[in-house]
């Protein structure tokens, strides 16, 4: 261990024990950005920009759990993603179904898949599908794992499952009108059930959502971090915490 490492370690330990834990958020989204751009900087390839990123997401699990995070909303690919290059897009979903392979193995975590499952080849479909099914009945995190994901398609997504379940109920226009409100529409987000995110963390220093969970965030909080995701630690994650908890939530009061 160096001194630089020495020094952060101290830090970290301080930050973490001055963390008031009656504020620590519940439920975490995470947009983890920066890791081409970390790749680069670092002299490696784009995959391995990815793979480092993914290798990220096991030790920042291990600090959520150490903090009392129920509930974690990973986003790691977009519909907007589908847009890269063949030769980026193919191996960085195979760093994906590794990555949820991983997560599932694990046995600490609950998997659940959020996305839209059809933009998907059918290999990532199965991953998916298999960490759900094989992590139900774990006591841990709920791990989100945002795969094809986009804001826009949740909501339009929602609004079709909705019209579809009282299709099939006979409703008609008229009455659905009548029932339609927030929390109707809530019960057909890929995340129902589930609370909404406290804390949004963005890496890389962009301050955007670019879409994350546009109907969820409504009342989070945002921390915009300017370290790339791969290089993100402990102090980093401890500093998003403080400074949660300094802020004062009125939700629109």
């Amino acid at each position: 261990m160096n001194l630089r490492d020495l020094v952060y370690g101290l830090y970290a330990r301080r930050v973490e024990g001055r963390l008031d834990h009656d504020q620590i958020p519940k439920h975490i989204g995470v947009i983890l950005d920066g890791n081409r751009r970390w790749a680069k900087a670092s002299g490696g390839t784009t995959a391995q920009g990815h793979r480092a990123g993914a290798d990220k997401i096991t030790e920042f699990l291990g600090w959520c759990a150490e903090t009392d995070v129920e509930v974690v909303t990973l986003w790691m690919l977009s519909t907007d993603n589908f847009d890269r290059p063949e030769e980026e897009l193919i191996p960085l979903l195979g760093i994906i179904e590794d990555s949820v392979r991983g997560l599932a193995a694990d046995g600490r975590w609950r998997v659940h898949h959020v996305g839209t499952l059809d933009l998907l080849p059918a290999r990532t479909q199965t991953v998916l599908k298999e960490a759900a099914e094989a992590t139900a009945d774990n006591p841990g995190i709920l791990v989100n794992v945002a795969v094809g994901y986009g804001g826009r398609q949740e909501i339009a997504d929602a609004v079709r499952s909705l019209l579809l379940d009282h299709a099939e109920r006979g409703t008609s226009f008229e009455e659905l009108a009548e029932v339609v409100d927030v929390d109707v529409i809530s019960e057909h987000l890929y995340t129902r059930g589930q609370p909404d995110p406290d804390l949004v963390i963005r890496t890389s220093g962009e301050q955007r959502l670019s879409g994350f969970m546009l109907w969820q965030s409504a009342h989070s909080e945002y921390y915009f971090c300017e370290v790339f995701w791969p290089a993100f630690r402990k102090v980093d994650f401890l500093r998003a915490l403080r400074d949660y908890a300094a802020r004062h939530r009125r939700y629109g009061g």
